[in-house]
């Protein structure tokens, strides 16, 4: 077995098609598509490799790949977080230690050439979305979420990766008899007079005031979440693009003060990872017309982002958005996966409890000091 780092465009292909080998059988995988996997690692692409470094490594034995790794660094979150951190992601590997344990030293070592006092992942070149599945992998991960077998947990803790930080998800399916229950219809009844809140769908005819708006939320809301960087405009602007092409305005809606204020919003995004099925990453010849077709039709959702502005928080704002989303998507097989959810985010959790969901799935996130 040999570390090779990724030096050619061969190189770049055999990265991004090593996991469409390794889950091809795997019929929970939800393929993503090609042509979005290579935006990732371009910097013309991906504004997020604007400030980072970063290396992409290759295993292979008798010249075939049998596994993968990124370790990066990115300037701004250590600069936000004030700590020198080294990342690793898009980990995959056949299942032998060995081979785990060349990819994971090939990442740390890259890192300790650049002085990183820990190494934590798995992270991406996507803004927020990290950590590994290590409870609950059924079923099929929705949109922009991580996927993996169980063995990889086994992996990153024989190589002695710890627990950084676990991410709860929890469902709701109202094929399956879910209703919210009465006492937080009572509760946000309450909380919407006494505090004159109400709620709006996002206007698509003012779609960039809209995501502007939830920019300046976000940084407000969660910018003490654990992980949690604010994005750079030509970030925000990227995903802002990406969203418009899937975005449903009932799945998008702001809590406004007396004012006409903001102070909260809800992001639920339709599972496009239910449509990817069956296309093995690639939209053509019917993958366009299916994704077309059938995103507006989608009646699975993944909770994509939630915040609420300081001066509101613990006032059960949070639950009254939950109630209004699942009113404004209401219908009989409505399916939505509650994602992300830091597992020391005891607000968050205990309304999430209130609202009666079923926990799901827990992703962790790992990490250990470089000597």
């Amino acid at each position: 077995m040999k570390i090779c780092p990724v030096e050619s465009p061969r190189d770049m292909r055999d990265f991004i098609k090593l996991p469409y080998q390794l889950y091809g059988q795997d019929k929970v995988w939800a393929p993503p598509l090609r042509s979005e996997q290579r935006k990732q690692f371009s910097p013309s692409t991906n504004p997020f490799l604007e400030h980072c470094k970063w290396q992409l490594f290759l295993l292979k034995e008798k010249g075939k790949v049998i596994g993968r790794i990124a370790a990066f660094i990115d300037t701004l979150a250590n600069d936000f977080w004030e700590e020198e951190i080294g990342l690793f992601g898009y980990y995959e590997c056949i299942p032998d230690n060995a081979a785990s344990t060349l990819l994971l030293e090939a990442a740390k070592s890259w890192l300790r050439e650049y002085h990183c006092s820990s190494m934590r992942g798995p992270w991406s070149f996507v803004s927020q979305e990290f950590g590994m599945v290590v409870e609950g992998f059924k079923p099929s991960p929705v949109i922009m979420a991580p996927y993996n077998p169980p063995y990889y947990k086994e992996h990153l803790e024989g190589f002695g990766l710890k627990k950084a930080k676990d991410l709860l998800c929890w469902q709701i399916s109202m094929a399956e008899g879910y209703h919210i229950p009465q006492r937080i219809v009572n509760l946000t009844d309450v909380v919407a007079e006494r505090y004159d809140i109400r709620i709006r769908k996002l206007n698509i005819k003012r779609y960039d005031e809209e995501i502007q708006t939830i920019l300046e939320l976000s940084n407000t809301s969660l910018i003490q979440n654990w992980g949690y960087s604010p994005a750079t405009e030509s970030e925000a602007d990227d995903m802002a693009k990406e969203m418009r092409r899937i975005i449903q305005p009932k799945g998008v809606l702001f809590a406004e003060d007396k004012n006409g204020r903001a102070i909260g919003f809800i992001i639920a995004l339709p599972d496009l990872n239910s449509l990817l099925k069956g296309l093995n990453g690639r939209l053509f010849p019917h993958g366009f017309i299916k994704l077309l077709w059938g995103i507006p039709r989608l009646r699975r959702y993944r909770l994509f982002a939630l915040g609420v502005i300081p001066e509101y928080q613990r006032k059960a704002v949070d639950s009254l958005l939950y109630r209004a989303l699942h009113e404004s998507l209401y219908s009989s097989d409505l399916w939505i996966e509650i994602n992300y959810v830091l597992d020391d985010n005891w607000p968050m959790i205990n309304a999430i409890k209130k609202l009666e969901a079923t926990p799901s799935r827990r992703y962790r996130v790992f990490e250990m000091e470089i000597s």
